[in-house]
């Protein structure tokens, strides 16, 4: 599944215009704290996170994420958004809350650790 896809599937839009949305999807993950999902990332990832700060970026980065999802239509803070696009990572913002986002992405085959 794409991040193209994937947004359509969450009902997401897109917080990050400029960057494409062709990557392909590896796997999912929702989790708060940082440093877990610092030891839990993976390439390809999208990451469900209600954490919207610089760090979120520096961790998705880090761990090579395809996307960063955004539950219940939180804003992330523009500075945030912008280093976000300066690195090439998406950020998508859904209505859904953080476990209906899990539930469509498993529905869809979209696995919780990469193959």
């Amino acid at each position: 599944m794409t991040i193209a896809a994937l947004a359509a599937l969450i009902e997401a839009e897109n917080q990050t215009p400029t960057l494409p949305m062709e990557r392909e999807i590896t796997c999912g993950y929702t989790c708060d704290l940082l440093s877990w999902v610092m030891a839990h990332g993976e390439d390809g990832m999208a990451w469900v996170t209600v954490q919207t700060h610089m760090n979120v970026v520096a961790v998705a980065v880090l761990a090579d994420m395809a996307c960063v999802i955004l539950p219940e239509n939180i804003d992330m803070p523009q500075e945030s958004l912008e280093k976000a696009a300066d690195e090439g990572l998406v950020i998508l913002k859904s209505p859904l809350t953080a476990y209906a986002i899990c539930g469509r992405m498993a529905a869809q085959g979209v696995p919780e650790k990469a193959e």
